[in-house]
């Protein structure tokens, strides 16, 4: 097999070929039809809840202020997967440049990463506000909330950065077609011909890293808020508290199991067919963004009440 240093590829062919969903070629595009659906209501949900946080004061609370960061990156991990994905699978725009990929996969991992930040310290909100009620807004106050957003975003960015830097030393086969819809990882690292033990060693490292600390964090969290709630007096006030974490709870479940399978299956699933894995790893990306805004538009009453004074005024 002929092999080219990665200078030398970068010149004579600058672009990967995705495929899409290996296997389901004759049928693309009717996936994409629901995809594209998942996409928009990400896109009208999200700038919703965005919108509705901003205008409304009552609103400037650590709860509501972390939902808008969450908000935020999950604009930016829909927007950085659904328009390639659905390119590739209506359009036949197959084609991503060696640059725009290692963009798309840079971005996609890092903003997953602070999204699973973001729900660490959405748990810290619930546990100080349910365990510590009188000093909620003292220890949350606006200046350690930005200072946690910080945190979890310089967390990403500087965990993920080797991901392109390491991608950028390999050397690259002729064969530079990726059997996937977008850029991940290690869909991008299994065409290289040299060695990438390193590459694969850090991704696992990063990966039970990122997750295993995060799902630590935040079950210690939610330990501490049982252990509160169930001494609280009158089942009414027990159901109450716990009923203000129901939002959070559906969020970890919808962003961190089909994570996790993805993950797994990605790395040890070799029984798991390839159009399995890569159709739930779109939808990962995809369906946390989508539910988010829907879970915490139902479930919060003041954001329910909000978004429908709004809409009754323009109406």
């Amino acid at each position: 097999m002929i092999t080219l240093s990665n200078s030398s590829w970068r010149l004579l062919q600058p672009s990967f070929f995705l495929i899409g969903i290996p296997g389901l070629e004759d049928s693309q595009h009717w996936i994409a039809l629901p995809l594209c659906v998942l996409y928009l209501l990400a896109l009208v949900g999200n700038v919703t809840i965005l919108f509705i946080i901003r205008i409304d004061p009552s609103l400037h609370q650590p709860m509501y202020l972390f939902l808008a960061m969450l908000s935020g990156i999950d604009l930016v991990l829909a927007s950085s997967t659904a328009p390639k994905v659905l390119a590739v699978l209506l359009g036949h725009a197959h084609e991503i440049g060696y640059t725009g990929c290692l963009i798309q996969m840079f971005i996609i991992h890092a903003f997953s990463s602070m999204e699973s930040g973001v729900l660490v310290a959405m748990a810290l909100d619930r546990y100080v506000a349910i365990c510590h009620p009188l000093h909620h807004s003292t220890i949350l106050h606006p200046g350690t909330i930005g200072q946690i957003g910080t945190a979890v975003l310089v967390r990403g960015f500087l965990l993920l950065l080797p991901f392109p830097i390491l991608l950028w030393r390999l050397v690259f086969c002729r064969a530079t077609v990726i059997g996937h819809a977008y850029c991940e990882h290690m869909a991008v690292v299994k065409l290289a011909c040299s060695d990438t033990t390193v590459n694969r060693a850090y991704g696992l490292a990063v990966a039970l890293l990122v997750v295993g600390l995060d799902v630590l964090a935040i079950g210690i969290s939610y330990v501490l808020i049982l252990q509160a709630v169930l001494k609280f007096p009158g089942r009414e006030a027990r159901f109450k508290a716990f009923s203000t974490c129901g939002s959070h709870i559906c969020v970890i479940l919808v962003f961190y199991i089909p994570g996790m399978f993805s993950f797994l299956t990605h790395r040890f699933g070799n029984q798991v067919p390839h159009h399995i894995h890569v159709l739930l790893a779109t939808l990962y990306l995809l369906v946390p963004p989508a539910l988010n805004p829907l879970v915490y538009g139902v479930k919060t009453q003041q954001i329910r009440e909000r978004v429908l004074r709004v809409f009754y005024r323009k109406g």
